[in-house]
C-alpha cells in the first residue's frame, strides 16, 4: 500500500483498537473525592498551577488559599486569555473541551462549567472511557493513606475496567512512617528490620495484594536511588518486596527519578527531575532475574540507557513517558529511540493521568505520535520491498497499546 494508505490504517486501526493504560491515578466514583473529575480540576491540575504561578502576579501561598474554582478562575485568565494556551498543558485542556463536542472558540468558562454540571460521575466516566477508548484503567492505590484504605476496608464495588496497584512509597521512601502505619495496622513490627519485622511485612504485602487482587507493586523514587546498598530502603526491597513480587509472580514497578518539592512554596507543583542510576536497574534485573520489573524514568538523559538496559534483560520492561516527559517533541523522540533498539517489545505510553478528563487528551495526542512513528517505519520496512499487512499492523498496535503489559504480567521469567 503506499504512504497515503498506510497511514489511513494505521490512524484507523489506533483510534479503534482499545487501549490498557497500565498507570493512571484514577479511581472508580465509588472512592468519593479522590476521583478527580471536570474543568476546574484540569485547570487546576499541578502542571496548569506551576505555569500559572511562574507568570500570575500571585504569591503561591495566596493561590493556595484560593478557593478551587477561584484557582481555576485565575488560571484561565493568566494562561488561556491574557497569553496563547500553547503549551502541552493547555493544550490538554483544549483537547478535552472539543471531544466533548464543546465550542473552544467561545472561550466561555462558564459555560463548560455548566456543561460538566450536568453530569453523574458515574456518567462522565462512561463518556470519558468511549471518547478515549480506554478499557483498562489500571489505578495506585495506597493502603497507607487512610482514607483510601477505609474504602477497601469497608469493600468497594467490583469494576473490572479498573485494576489496582499497589503503591509502597511510605514503606520505601519514607521507611520510618511506614512501618509506623504497620504497627497500627496490627503488624508486629519494629523500626530495626528484625527478621520477626521484615516478615511481618512480607504479610503485609501479601495480605494488600490480595486485599486489592493488585496487577503490580511499584514505588516512586528519586535520582539518588542506588542498589545493593546499607540502608532500610535496599533490606526491605531485597529481603521482603522482591521475594514476594517473584513468589507472586506480580511484576515490581520503579519509576525513577523524581525530586521531591525543589520548590516546596509550589507544593505538589514543586517537584522535579533529577538524572538517575541505570546501574541499580540493570544490578536488580542481573540480580533477581526471576523477577519482572517495570521501568519508567523521568529524566530524558536516562532514556537511551533504559533502552539499552532493556535489550539485554527480558525481565525488564520500559513503560511510558512519564510526568515531564509527556511533551510531544520527547514523547515522539522516544518512542523512535525505542522502536529502534526494541522493536515493539515495550510499552509506549501510559497516561499518568490524575484527572479523569486527562485520559481524553494525552491519549489522543499520545495516538498521533505513535502513529507517525509507526509510519515512518513501516515505510521504511516497505522501502526494502518488506510488505505489512492489514493484519499485522493491526497485531502489532494491539501489542502497543496493551497486549505487551498483559503478557508481561502473566508470563514466568
Amino acid at each position: 500500500m503506499n504512504r497515503e494508505e498506510l497511514a489511513a490504517k494505521i490512524q484507523r486501526t489506533l483510534a479503534e483498537t482499545p487501549i490498557t493504560d497500565v498507570h493512571t491515578h484514577l479511581y472508580t466514583p465509588d472512592f468519593g473525592n479522590l476521583l478527580l473529575w471536570g474543568i476546574d480540576e484540569l485547570l487546576t491540575y499541578h502542571y496548569l498551577a506551576a505555569e500559572t504561578l511562574r507568570i500570575a502576579n500571585t504569591d503561591p501561598a495566596d493561590f493556595w488559599r484560593l478557593s478551587k474554582r477561584q484557582q481555576a478562575d485565575l488560571v484561565w485568565k493568566t494562561l488561556f486569555i491574557e497569553r496563547s494556551p500553547i503549551s502541552e498543558a493547555c493544550r490538554g485542556v483544549l483537547t478535552c473541551l472539543a471531544k466533548l463536542g464543546l465550542d473552544v472558540a467561545s472561550r466561555d468558562l462558564e459555560s463548560y462549567r455548566q456543561y460538566f454540571a450536568g453530569f453523574t460521575p458515574e456518567q462522565y466516566l462512561e463518556k470519558v472511557l468511549e471518547i478515549s477508548h480506554v478499557k483498562t484503567v489500571v489505578m495506585t492505590n495506597d493502603p497507607f493513606d487512610p482514607a483510601e484504605r477505609g474504602i477497601w476496608e469497608r469493600g468497594r464495588k467490583e469494576d473490572p475496567r479498573f485494576r489496582a496497584v499497589l503503591r509502597l512509597d511510605p514503606l520505601l521512601v519514607t521507611t520510618p512512617q511506614g512501618i509506623a502505619v504497620l504497627r497500627q495496622l496490627g503488624y508486629d513490627v519494629e523500626g530495626g528490620l528484625s527478621q520477626r519485622t521484615l516478615a511481618e511485612v512480607r504479610r503485609f504485602l501479601t495480605d494488600w495484594l490480595d486485599k486489592l487482587n493488585a496487577v503490580y507493586m511499584a514505588v516512586s523514587l528519586p535520582p539518588t536511588f542506588t542498589f545493593p546498598a546499607n540502608n532500610l530502603q535496599a533490606r526491605l526491597l531485597e529481603r521482603c518486596v522482591l521475594p514476594v513480587s517473584r513468589e507472586r509472580n506480580v511484576p515490581f514497578a520503579m519509576m525513577i527519578g523524581v525530586k521531591k518539592l525543589a520548590n516546596p512554596e509550589l507544593v505538589l507543583a514543586g517537584d522535579s527531575v533529577g538524572k538517575s542510576s541505570i546501574e541499580a536497574v540493570e544490578y536488580l534485573c542481573a540480580n533477581f532475574p526471576h523477577n519482572k520489573f517495570l521501568v519508567t524514568m523521568l529524566a530524558r538523559e536516562n532514556q537511551h540507557e533504559l533502552a539499552v538496559a532493556a535489550r539485554k534483560f527480558r525481565n525488564l520492561m520500559p513503560f511510558g513517558c512519564w510526568w515531564f516527559l509527556n511533551n510531544p517533541s520527547l514523547i515522539e523522540e522516544i518512542t523512535r529511540l525505542r522502536t529502534e533498539l526494541l522493536g515493539l517489545s515495550y510499552l509506549p505510553q501510559h497516561s499518568d493521568a490524575r484527572v479523569l478528563d486527562q485520559l481524553v487528551y494525552k491519549w489522543t495526542h499520545s495516538r498521533q505520535i505513535i502513529g507517525k512513528v509507526l509510519l515512518d517505519k513501516y515505510s521504511d520496512l516497505e522501502r526494502t520491498g518488506w510488505q505489512v499487512s492489514e493484519q499485522e499492523i493491526q497485531r502489532d498496535i494491539e501489542a502497543l497499546l496493551g497486549g505487551n503489559f498483559w503478557s508481561f504480567l502473566e508470563k514466568e521469567i
